[in-house]
């Protein structure tokens, strides 16, 4: 089924893999002695860079980023001890690029205010 589905497209290849863990588009799953452990998932490459906050953007789209990275967070951490560790990151990475307003004030207007 897989040499089928490998034949259709030229740059689009799907590869067997045998784990305990696999990672699919943003998610990451573990399977842990028989329990599966979801989190958000990042390639290895990529580096924790957002649109600087000191850009000319409009202040939603720094919400909206904040939003969704907190919504994707909410949606495949299956613990809390996975999302509290999935937060700080958020939060380191907000920090690395530059936020110097309270999360707060981003946030008035974002759905997530409850989160921090």
């Amino acid at each position: 089924m897989l040499d089928e589905a490998n034949s259709l497209h030229p740059n689009i290849k799907l590869v067997r893999q045998l784990s305990t863990t696999v990672s699919f588009l943003d998610v990451f799953v573990e399977n842990k002695n028989g329990v599966l452990e979801t989190s958000v998932h990042r390639k290895e490459a990529a580096e924790p860079y957002i649109v600087p906050f000191k850009s000319d953007h409009p202040r939603h789209v720094f919400a909206n980023i904040i939003d969704g990275a907190l919504m994707r967070a909410i949606l495949y951490s299956s613990t809390l001890s996975v999302f509290n560790t999935e937060r700080r990151s958020i939060k380191l990475t907000l920090l690395y690029n530059g936020l110097v307003y309270p999360l707060s004030s981003l946030l008035i207007y974002s759905r997530c205010t409850f989160l921090l």
